[in-house]
């Protein structure tokens, strides 16, 4: 699932964040991802279990420079929730980005909140 959004219809709050409605927590599905297009921006929605957190970080891949990160395999990595690229494999910390096989790259993250049972995502304006 892609979800666009109209950036240009945003407000920024005392946070000085955008904050993007972007979709309902029940859309997706436990230990899977679903991609967000907000604007040219694609990030990748992350739900590693039945619980309501929510990781976001860019949904491209800098190894196979694709946008495929949401369609990765979710699990932990030493306790750690990871998302792995489903095209070469490598493992993504989805707490900070990190790659776990190469600690010189790391993928951008944003800011997460549930709200009413719906997820939005914090973009510096």
């Amino acid at each position: 699932m892609t979800v666009a959004i109209r950036v240009e219809d945003l407000a920024v709050t005392e946070d000085h964040l955008a904050w993007i409605n972007v979709c309902r927590l029940d859309e997706i599905p436990p230990a899977c991802g679903v991609a967000a297009l907000i604007g040219d921006l694609q990030i990748a929605l992350v739900r590693p279990d039945e619980s309501a957190t929510i990781y976001a970080l860019s949904n491209f891949d800098p190894f196979s420079q694709a946008f495929v990160i949401a369609r990765g395999l979710v699990g932990d990595r030493g306790g750690r929730p990871k998302i792995a690229s489903p095209v070469f494999k490598q493992t993504f910390d989805l707490q900070t980005g990190a790659c776990f096989e190469d600690p010189l790259v790391k993928l951008p993250v944003y800011p997460v909140r549930v709200r009413d049972g719906r997820v939005a995502i914090g973009i510096a304006p």
